[in-house]
């Protein structure tokens, strides 16, 4: 089965890193250039995508609002 979703800025790469809590999972991404990102998802949610260190997956960033900030 393959999912198509209306965001567009989904972010290929691996996962880095899982550190699992009591209810939310902090999940780091590693993305191809060696970026990574951090994203928060419960507990129950990483367990469902099977997420483990390695795992290809997909940082999907969807927002309404994005703040530029110079000094």
């Amino acid at each position: 089965m393959q999912m198509n979703i209306s965001a567009r800025n989904a972010l290929k790469g691996k996962v880095a890193n899982i550190n699992v809590g009591a209810v939310n999972t902090e999940v780091v991404i590693e993305l191809p250039g060696g970026d990574k990102l951090v994203s928060i998802i419960s507990k129950e949610s990483a367990s469902k995508l099977g997420l483990a260190p390695g795992k290809t997956c997909y940082a999907v960033i969807k927002a309404s609002n994005v703040m530029v900030a110079v000094d």
